[in-house]
């Protein structure tokens, strides 16, 4: 895995070329980039004391010997892997970022199945061809990802800006290599250093469909760095564990989490806490009922002294807000 880079303490412009037009050019990005700038290095819940960095490490323990099969440790990314299956874990960043974008909203089978379609439709990473392509082609070549209408129009309108700010098809330079210098150096070294980790989510999510947790995919799996990547799954188990407030969306979580969990317990976490969000039936409500076994709520209860009737609301609660949200129209990340 490449070097992890650390932040800087201080907002920086959007990375690219010099003469590329600055990344806010529309209300929402400017809105999304403020927001992350706000949450960079402080937590939108300052005052919130968990997760501790010894809690972090104790359910981080307490998931590996409940489902060892999970990865704990970084998978270097492979250019053998499906980005859409794989949280986007390939060496080709562009790669990484459309097959998360495949994966929102669906099953990995589904996600999985839409990317091997647009492969098959445009050539692996020919992202010209899906670029110049009519947008009704690029949806029937994904159609089986769900809300393949939307995730057209964002992955083509993504291409398009990054070839008008880059003057290519390409996001290397997040990883520290310019194509266009590339090959030009002894022995064809990198002509760039990587960007940092807030260049990089900067930059990635300065470009429309494209919010915090696709962005944070894209730099733990492909990337390598240090991010904590909050979907569904990890929502859910963090508000039961206590681990962000009631009031917390998505978003704020994943600000409070990336801050406060310590960076080597990141990757693994994230992997085993979605991992123990689909099996798990104990920690839902609907699917396992009162009572149902789960190591969390045991852990909960024997080292936090929660109640099972305490536990149990907290399980109604979350999922009575997940019900709500799924009334909601259903997009692409923004």
């Amino acid at each position: 895995m490449p070097p992890r880079i650390k932040r800087p303490r201080s907002p920086t412009p959007s990375l690219g070329d010099s003469t590329a037009e600055p990344a806010a050019s529309s209300p929402n990005k400017a809105k999304k980039l403020k927001l992350l700038a706000s949450h960079s290095v402080a937590s939108p819940f300052p005052d919130y004391p968990h997760p501790t960095p010894t809690e972090a490490a104790e359910v981080h323990a307490l998931l590996s010997a409940t489902h060892p099969e999970f990865a704990k440790r970084p998978r270097v990314p492979s250019e053998a892997n499906d980005s859409a299956r794989t949280c986007g874990s390939v060496p080709n960043v562009l790669e990484s970022l459309i097959g998360t974008i495949l994966s929102q909203n669906t099953s990995s089978r589904n996600s999985t199945a839409a990317k091997r379609g647009l492969d098959a439709a445009f050539g692996r990473n020919n992202f010209a061809a899906i670029a110049d392509a009519k947008k009704a082609d690029v949806v029937e070549a994904i159609k089986t990802g769900g809300l393949a209408n939307k995730k057209a129009g964002v992955i083509q309108k993504i291409l398009e800006e990054v070839h008008r700010r880059h003057g290519a098809y390409s996001l290397q330079h997040l990883a520290g290599v310019d194509v266009k210098s590339k090959g030009k150096m002894e022995g064809g070294a990198a002509a760039r250093v990587p960007a940092s980790d807030e260049e990089a989510m900067q930059e990635l999510v300065s470009y429309d469909g494209v919010g915090p947790k696709t962005a944070s995919c894209v730099l733990l799996f492909c990337l390598g760095r240090s991010s904590f990547p909050v979907d569904t799954h990890v929502f859910r188990l963090s508000r039961l564990l206590g681990w962000v407030p009631q009031k917390a969306d998505r978003v704020t979580a994943q600000a409070h989490l990336d801050l406060t969990i310590p960076d080597e317990l990141k990757y693994g976490l994230h992997v085993l806490m979605v991992g123990h969000g689909r099996r798990c039936k104990g920690c839902k409500n609907a699917g396992g009922g009162k009572g149902a076994s789960c190591v969390l709520k045991t852990w909960l209860r024997e080292r936090k002294g929660a109640k099972e009737e305490e536990l149990e609301a907290k399980i109604k609660d979350v999922e009575r807000s997940d019900a709500l949200a799924t009334l909601l129209p259903v997009k692409a990340e923004d």
